[in-house]
């Protein structure tokens, strides 16, 4: 590398590093897109390590799994810090996401910033779900028979793309190679998406609380947002740890840590704690292809989200009704992840309804509305 190019390399990431010009008066909420990069680069590296050791294999796996916590030197740390990791990852990206819908980040200029971001939760999810089919424990594998039969509803092509997705008529040893596959190359695809949404995110600069377009009130973002980012962080390890070795299993379901076996089903199918309230709603209809498309639906919305909002006054904090409709949602959410793990039965499946409606109403209906008639309070 010439001087020059090591000269223009360095000024270009003082740039973006040290001297990215930052809005100052941005809070802690701000420091969740750095907590979601260490736990995504802590997944990556837990994960790599415990590659080494696992065996993707239908009869060797759930043994695999057990002679990582068991015999493997700090193999226990491995598999509950990657575990518990794609949890607090969860958490952070819910977090990181409802911030965004709080303050309207996801209005012009910022549309393409902000369907980049979905993407990456998109590919996150279907990341999740490939790892927890690994360990091969009863809810691995019913899990993955559950969710995997859903695509047989789409027409034509549905029943190909479960054959494809088994690499047989069930689910096998041959579903089990191509999970473990696609679960350790999607994290590099997530690794891109990154790259372009931190991009995209200096190109059009960190949303100010107030919800005003201007920077002209700036200040560098080292030192006064690394220390509050460091701070952030520290704080999030702690929650972290208090999981990882005094609460180790407690965000799993029990049912898991029991050998897959395809003559005993269950009583009740359930997925991770971070999918359950998709799950609500793909319950909440009828039939099946109903169920898919409003599951998907749920999450798309999320993807053409600038283009169904684009209020004058992003930010919620002086939108008294905005604020009433936001956190209505919020509850709504929490509210259809405590549904998803209930029995499909009533007075479940009759909430669960109506919290459906709720979600898609909001984002539908009284988002392109309000503009329309809600007032700005500039002193509230």
């Amino acid at each position: 590398m010439s001087r020059w190019s090591k000269n223009y390399t360095l000024a270009h990431a003082k740039l973006h590093i040290v001297d990215y010009p930052t809005p100052n008066n941005l809070s802690y909420f701000w420091s969740l897109g750095f907590i979601a990069g260490i736990c995504f680069v802590s997944q990556i590296l837990t994960g790599i390590f415990l590659a080494m050791h696992y065996i993707p294999d239908i009869d060797l796996a759930f043994a695999s799994v057990e002679h990582i916590m068991k015999d493997v030197n700090y193999g226990w740390f491995l598999r509950y810090l990657h575990a518990n990791g794609a949890s607090m990852f969860f958490i952070i990206v819910y977090s990181h996401l409802f911030r965004g819908l709080y303050y309207s980040s996801y209005t012009l200029p910022k549309a393409v910033l902000w369907v980049s971001g979905v993407i990456i939760f998109i590919l996150m999810m279907a990341t999740a779900f490939l790892g927890y089919v690994l360990p091969w424990g009863q809810m691995s594998f019913w899990g993955a028979t559950v969710i995997t039969n859903l695509f047989s509803a789409i027409p034509f092509v549905g029943d190909s793309i479960v054959e494809w997705l088994w690499g047989g008529f069930s689910v096998g040893n041959p579903t089990l190679n191509r999970f473990f596959s696609l679960h350790y190359l999607l994290p590099f695809l997530i690794a891109g998406m990154l790259l372009v949404h931190l991009s995209l995110l200096h190109k059009a600069g960190s949303s100010n609380p107030l919800g005003i377009l201007e920077h002209s009130d700036v200040v560098a973002f080292y030192p006064y947002y690394t220390s509050k980012d460091f701070f952030s962080f520290v704080a999030f390890m702690l929650f972290c740890v208090f999981f990882v070795f005094y609460n180790s299993n407690d965000l799993g379901h029990p049912d898991n840590y029991i050998d897959a076996n395809s003559l005993s089903t269950p009583a009740h199918i359930v997925p991770e704690w971070y999918f359950l309230p998709f799950y609500a709603i793909l319950r909440t209809m009828p039939t099946k292809i109903g169920g898919v498309l409003t599951m998907f639906g749920a999450i798309a919305i999320l993807l053409v989200l600038p283009w169904i909002h684009d209020s004058e006054y992003q930010s919620a904090r002086k939108r008294p009704i905005f604020f009433l409709f936001f956190w209505l949602l919020f509850f709504d959410f929490i509210l259809l992840g405590w549904i998803g793990q209930k029995p499909v039965e009533s007075p479940y499946t009759t909430m669960g309804t109506f919290a459906t409606a709720y979600y898609f109403m909001y984002f539908t209906i009284i988002l392109p509305l309000l503009p329309l008639v809600e007032r700005y309070y500039p002193d509230y």
